[in-house]
């Protein structure tokens, strides 16, 4: 039960702390530690700007980017598809996996507008409604995973890897899933998903 002072002012941990910690933080703020607004973001001139014309998990989407624009990040800013996960940002971890044409591709190392008219499919697009994929349901099956961040990237690359026929024994899944990073360690796991649902395919 929180303590009241008075018929107004009731006191809480939760506003103790932080009116403790505010008042700690008052001294600090000289002239020279004041927060500056936010600047504008500086408009992009038109000569960098490109429309990009995909199409996205069977559905054409266009978007007008700037030419530096990753593949990365036009689908969670412009196109509100925010499963494809943003990892490392270097291609190294595999979070951001999709498939351009059916082929994987780290969408974090490729610009958008190299991919004019391509098909793309992320994390979104590979249940039909409320039916999961097979290898979905096959992570859920096996526990393969645990926190979940690297999750789609995996599980679209696990869909690659098995239909490029990389699923002949569990040392060659792992060989062709190596791109994909997984921080808690679901790896067995992940295997025996991948592995279960080429047989089934």
């Amino acid at each position: 039960m929180p303590e009241t002072f008075d018929e107004t002012t009731t006191l809480t941990r939760r506003t103790f702390v932080a009116g403790s910690t505010a008042a700690a933080g008052l001294p600090l703020l000289t002239p020279f530690h004041l927060p500056t607004p936010a600047s504008e973001p500086v408009p992009v001139p038109a000569d960098r700007l490109s429309t990009v014309r995909l199409t996205v998990n069977g559905e054409q989407r266009t978007a007008q980017v700037d030419n530096r624009t990753s593949l990365l990040d036009l689908l969670r800013e412009h196109l509100d598809l925010p499963g494809t996960k943003k990892g490392c940002d270097q291609g190294a971890c595999g979070a951001c996996t999709v498939l351009v044409d059916d082929r994987r591709v780290n969408a974090c190392l490729t610009l958008a507008v190299m991919h004019q008219g391509a098909r793309v499919t992320t994390i979104e697009g590979l249940a039909k409604g409320e039916q999961l994929h097979p290898l979905q349901q096959a992570f859920i099956d096996h526990d393969g995973l645990q926190c979940g961040y690297c999750t789609p990237g995996q599980i679209v690359s696990g869909v690659a890897c098995i239909a490029e026929g990389h699923t002949r024994s569990r040392e060659e899944i792992r060989e062709w899933m190596s791109g994909n990073l997984c921080r808690c360690g679901a790896y067995t796991n992940i295997v025996a998903a991948i592995e279960q649902t080429a047989k089934e395919a």
